[in-house]
């Protein structure tokens, strides 16, 4: 028997356009949330953001949903930071592998470990139920490669820089900075420097921010693992205490 008062049943082309709609409106009005927050100068039309944020009974989704990773846009925009103006990254010369993103965790770590795969040029934290945030990163060249299993002892906000007296012996113009030079948009330690420690002891090695991002994906440091600053800014807040790295 017909029922006029019914609801009526959409086709399900739009009710697939309907349930999409919805999703992109939610999710424009989080990530505007999150770019208000940031105080990032760009416009951005959100709305053109496309990311599922939903389950299927027990399927697990593709990836997981976190409002700090979505488009390069909103992740790679000038905002202001403890009182400095970071400028915004041209995304468009970063290639998209080096770019912050959620992927299935392929290291087998426990959550909340930091790894550093030095082939790839990749660094993961990783995530509790089987994700990983990636994020592209510069390593050191030949002959200042560290490795193995440590610690983030503790992390630094626009860190001073002070370059080791080996440094200066082959650099010598860096003689001014004996002494420190402090944070800044120059400053090699970009806007975040998380320290590694082994058995209690600094290793003198870093995870760092970088002013040069055009250096991310290459071997060119002396040894630390440098990040785009608005990358280790992110990973920055993400970490909590000591926190386990395994560099290899």
């Amino acid at each position: 028997m017909s029922n006029s008062s019914a609801t009526p049943i959409l086709p399900a082309a739009e009710a697939s356009r309907a349930t999409f709609s919805r999703r992109s409106a939610l999710l424009g009005l989080g990530s505007a949330t999150v770019l208000a927050a940031a105080g990032c100068s760009r416009s951005i039309d959100l709305a053109a953001i496309e990311v599922d944020d939903y389950t299927t009974g027990s399927i697990r989704p593709r990836i997981s949903v976190d409002r700090n990773v979505t488009t390069p846009e909103l992740m790679y925009a000038s905002f202001a930071d403890e009182g400095f103006v970071l400028p915004e990254v041209p995304y468009q010369k970063v290639e998209p592998q080096w770019r912050r993103q959620i992927v299935v965790d392929p290291t087998g770590e426990a959550p909340g470990t930091i790894v550093v795969r030095l082939k790839e040029r990749h660094l993961y934290y990783v995530q509790p139920g089987g994700d990983a945030l990636r994020y592209g990163v510069g390593i050191g060249r030949e002959g200042f490669l560290w490795s193995g299993r440590a610690n983030i002892q503790y992390g630094k906000k626009w860190p001073t820089w002070t370059p080791p007296a080996e440094m200066i012996a082959r650099k010598p113009e860096l003689e001014k900075w004996r002494g420190g030079q402090p944070g800044g948009l120059e400053n090699p330690l970009g806007a975040r420097a998380l320290y590694i420690f082994k058995d209690g002891r600094d290793t003198g090695f870093r995870v760092h921010g970088s002013p040069e991002w055009w250096t991310i994906g290459q071997a060119m440091s002396s040894g630390c693992v440098r990040m785009i600053n608005q990358d280790v800014i992110d990973l920055f807040n993400r970490v909590s205490g000591k926190t386990p790295i395994v560099v290899a």
